[in-house]
């Protein structure tokens, strides 16, 4: 295992995240269902034993199971030999109004006096104003457990649009010590996560990196495009190109990794034994493949059909997340529809065509829209 720094620590550069634990009961809740502690205790021992010291948690994973297990597991060890992370639950609004209460019940399930790595989980667009509202003090309460040794070091997570999380940093960023967000080759497109590195670099804030394989799909991409990359890289499983194209990546710490099966845990730590990015060539070949995976809508978010737009429908903001929709709808599009008027959503749209008429693109927006509205139809319902 290499490791990373961060101030007087070193960090295992792969954590590994208890969200995609094995459940002893199938859920399909956003977090889902009680973990299977017999093989998820071998897992997170077998990690732990080959040199990785960051575990991460959270709240609502495994609907409140995930830290509690966590706790178990790590309290096995010497407190001084691993770093544990969660995170403040803040996407749950029926949460949020009582840091002190939350905070208190995460220490007991974790079994431990103090949280090393301590997140504002999931800055978004449906909780950005909650977060930097004064009244409400979360950030401040959360600060004074950091004053008081319960927190050693203070961050967030975000799946939020670039400005969203601009808005997070200009309220409280000189106070966050590192930030996670969701970065891989496609999401570096897809997701912009490319703007949001470097916003975050530009700040000199350290990036932790979650789905780095997005959910497994960048762990096979079929089998004759699987072939080329074996070609160039015979003794490494497909997953291991995923967390070698982020090593090209200068400002990364801590890379999580939700691991499901012994064999995924053993994989990934055979990558992590040393860093060896991806030459020029490989890189090339690899987003090639990437790219394959969806054919994006060109919006450079221009702007110039915003002012003709007779419903002030915010048409780069839809198209953006309509390209994320088109390649797999879920939480991290509802929860963005969820925060937007409902009369500037997509249906608001009434086919005039004057936003296709200015498009530099030549974007077909009043179709892309019409196509945007039948997959959120189609698509159920979370618990936001």
């Amino acid at each position: 295992m290499h490791y990373k720094t961060f101030k007087d620590l070193k960090l295992s550069a792969l954590g590994f995240g208890n969200m995609r634990l094995p459940v002893l009961v199938e859920d399909n809740s956003q977090f889902g269902g009680p973990v299977d502690a017999s093989k998820a205790g071998k897992m997170n021992e077998y990690a732990y034993e080959n040199g990785v010291n960051y575990f991460d948690t959270a709240y609502g994973y495994h609907s409140g199971d995930s830290e509690l297990f966590t706790g178990r597991t790590l309290s096995r060890f010497p407190r001084n030999t691993w770093h544990v992370a969660t995170k403040f639950p803040g996407y749950d609004l029926r949460l949020i109004n009582d840091p002190p209460k939350t905070f208190n019940e995460q220490l007991r399930k974790l079994r431990v006096d103090y949280v090393d790595f301590y997140l504002m989980h999931n800055v978004s667009e449906t909780n950005i104003d909650p977060y930097t509202d004064k009244g409400r003090g979360i950030v401040d309460y959360l600060l004074g457990q950091k004053k008081a040794g319960r927190i050693r070091h203070f961050g967030f997570s975000a799946h939020g649009r670039i400005d969203t999380i601009k808005r997070f940093l200009d309220f409280c960023g000189s106070e966050m010590e590192f930030a996670q967000i969701q970065l891989n080759s496609l999401d570096w497109f897809l997701q912009d996560a490319k703007g949001k590195y470097d916003l975050l670099t530009a700040r000199g804030i350290p990036v932790w990196v979650m789905e780095p394989v997005r959910g497994g799909r960048l762990s096979s991409f079929g089998a004759d495009n699987d072939a080329k990359l074996k070609a160039l890289r015979p003794n490494e499983s497909v997953s291991a190109w995923a967390f070698r194209w982020l090593e090209t990546l200068p400002a990364l710490g801590v890379v999580l990794s939700g691991m499901t099966t012994m064999e995924q845990v053993v994989d990934n730590i055979e990558t992590f034994k040393a860093p060896d990015p991806l030459k020029p060539n490989e890189k090339e070949l690899y987003e090639s493949i990437v790219g394959e995976l969806v054919d994006m809508i060109p919006c450079t978010a221009c702007r110039y059909c915003c002012p003709e737009c007779p419903k002030d429908i915010d048409i780069p903001t839809m198209l953006t997340l309509y390209n994320e929709a088109r390649f797999v709808p879920g939480f991290v599009v509802l929860r963005a529809m969820s925060a937007i008027d409902p009369e500037r959503h997509p249906s608001a749209c009434v086919e005039c065509g004057q936003c296709k008429d200015v498009c530099p693109q030549k974007i077909d927006v009043p179709e892309c829209l019409k196509h945007f509205r039948e997959i959120l139809d189609k698509t159920p319902p979370m618990n936001l």
